[in-house]
C-alpha cells in the first residue's frame, strides 16, 4: 500500500476541543511575555525550572525517539517491512522537536538570545551540546520530511493570487531538491540517529552536576545511559501508541501486522533498560530508600512498577502481542513510565537544599503545556490530511 493524504474534514468535535486548549495556551503565552515568567509560573531562584522543562523539553525529546529508532530499523538495518510506520514516526518526531524549541522559547528568560550558542561556543557545557544537537537534528528532520512534500506537490504547484508567479520556481525547487536528496538521504538518516543518541544521553548528563539536589533513587553516574536506553525502549511503543490512536481516529485499517512484531523488539530494549535500572539500585544500595514512604519514593515505585515491569511482563505473552488492545495498553504504560521518569528526574526528585517549598506548576504553566500539546495534535491532523503520511487503506465502518 502507498501513503496518501486522508482528505478528511478538519473541524471535528475533537479538533474544536483542541482549539479551546490552543486558545488557553495562547493567552498564557501572551501573559508570560507581557508580565514575565514570574507572572505565570511558580518558579524561583531555587526552582529555576519546572513543568516546561520536565514535560515540554525533556519528555518531548524522549517521546520523539520513535523517529530515529524507526529510521534505524527500516533504513539502516534494512528492515523495509517497517517502511509504512516511518513516515508517521518522522512526522511525530519533527513536530515533537519543533514544540520542544517553542517550549524553550517560552521557558528561557531571554528568548530573543536563543541563537547565541550558535556563535558563542562553551565546549565544556553539556547544555551547549544538547542545544546544538537539537538544533541540527530538527533541521535534519525537516530535510527528511522534504521528499513527502515533494511527492505531493511536485508538478502540481498552484499557488494562489500573486504568488502564482512563483509556481515555476517552487516546482523547480521541489524537483531538484527531491532528486538530490534521493541520492544523499542516507547521510541525513545516519546523522539523525547519531545526533539523537548524543542529546538523548546528554539530557541525563545535565543532572550529574546536582548530586546534592537530586534524590538518590534517580541520581546515578549512569544517568546518561539510562536516559539513552529509556529513549530506545520508548521509541517503538510510542509508534504503537500514536499509530493506534491515528488509525482509530481516522477509522482506518489496523496495522497490527507491523505493530505486533515491533513489540518483540521492545521486549529486548525495555528489558535492557529495566536490567540497568534495577541493577543500579542494587549496586549503589539505594534500594533502601524504597522504604521511606515519601512522595518521591512512591513516584519511583509507580514509575518502575507500572511503567517498566508490568508492561515488560505483559509483552512476554504472545496473546497480548497479537491483541490490539493488549499492545496499546502495554505501549501506553511504557510511554507513561518514561513521561513519569522525566518528570521525576527534573521535578519530583529535584529538591534544592535551601528550598523548603514543594513545587507545583501554576495554572499558567499548565495552560502553556496543554496548549503546546493541543497545537502539536492539531498540526498533525492538518499534515496527514493534506500530505501522504499515513498508508492508504479502506475505512473501517463504525
Amino acid at each position: 500500500m502507498k501513503a496518501s493524504p486522508l482528505n478528511k474534514k478538519i473541524l471535528t468535535p475533537g479538533v474544536l476541543v483542541l482549539l479551546v486548549f490552543m486558545a488557553a495556551g495562547a493567552i498564557a503565552v501572551i501573559a508570560r511575555f507581557t508580565g514575565g515568567i514570574g507572572y505565570v509560573t511558580n518558579l524561583s531562584n531555587a526552582r529555576p525550572w519546572g513543568l516546561w522543562v520536565g514535560v515540554d523539553v525533556a519528555t518531548g525529546v524522549a517521546l520523539a525517539a520513535g523517529g530515529f529508532t524507526t529510521a534505524a530499523l527500516a533504513h539502516i538495518l534494512g528492515k523495509h517491512y517497517y517502511e509504512p510506520i516511518t513516515r508517521p514516526a518522522l512526522l511525530t518526531a519533527a513536530l515533537g522537536y519543533t514544540f520542544v524549541v517553542l517550549g524553550l522559547l517560552v521557558d528561557i528568560g531571554r528568548s530573543w538570545a536563543i541563537w547565541k550558542p550558535i556563535f558563542n561556543w562553551n565546549t565544556n557545557s553539556v547544555l551547549f551540546e544538547v542545544a546544538m544537537c537539537v538544533m541540527v537534528y530538527l533541521n535534519v528532520l525537516y530535510i527528511e520530511f522534504f521528499p513527502i512534500i515533494a511527492e505531493q506537490f511536485k508538478g502540481k504547484v498552484n499557488l494562489p493570487g500573486l504568488l502564482s508567479a512563483f509556481n515555476g520556481l517552487t516546482d523547480w525547487i521541489l524537483t531538484i531538491g527531491d532528486a538530490i536528496l534521493d541520492k544523499i538521504m542516507w547521510i541525513f538518516i545516519i546523522l539523525g540517529v547519531v545526533l539523537s543518541c548524543m542529546h538523548q544521553s546528554s539530557l541525563g548528563s545535565l543532572m550529574l552536576v546536582a548530586p546534592t539536589k537530586l534524590h538518590p533513587l534517580w541520581y546515578t553516574p549512569i544517568l546518561p545511559l539510562l536516559f539513552l536506553t529509556s529513549a530506545f525502549a520508548v521509541g517503538y511503543p510510542m509508534v504503537v501508541f500514536e499509530t493506534t490512536i491515528a488509525t482509530a481516529s481516522f477509522k482506518l485499517d489496523s496495522e497490527m501486522n507491523i505493530l505486533s512484531p515491533l513489540t518483540r523488539i521492545t521486549i529486548v530494549l525495555l528489558g535492557i533498560y529495566m536490567f540497568l535500572k534495577l541493577g543500579d539500585l542494587a549496586v549503589r544500595g539505594t534500594w533502601i530508600y524504597l522504604l521511606d514512604g515519601t512522595y518521591q519514593t512512591n513516584s519511583f515505585v509507580v514509575e518502575m512498577l507500572f511503567g517498566v515491569i508490568v508492561p515488560w511482563i505483559m509483552l512476554l505473552f504472545t496473546k497480548i502481542r497479537n491483541s490490539k488492545t493488549g499492545i496499546f495498553t502495554a505501549a501506553s504504560l511504557i510511554v507513561g513510565g518514561v513521561v513519569l521518569n522525566r518528570i521525576n528526574v527534573f521535578i519530583v526528585g529535584y529538591k534544592p537544599p535551601l528550598s523548603e517549598n514543594v513545587y507545583f506548576p501554576a495554572p499558567g504553566e499548565i495552560f502553556v503545556t496543554l496548549g503546546l500539546i493541543a497545537t502539536l495534535m492539531f498540526v498533525y491532523r492538518i499534515v496527514v490530511t493534506y500530505l501522504p503520511v499515513l498508508q492508504e487503506s479502506r475505512e473501517v465502518s463504525p
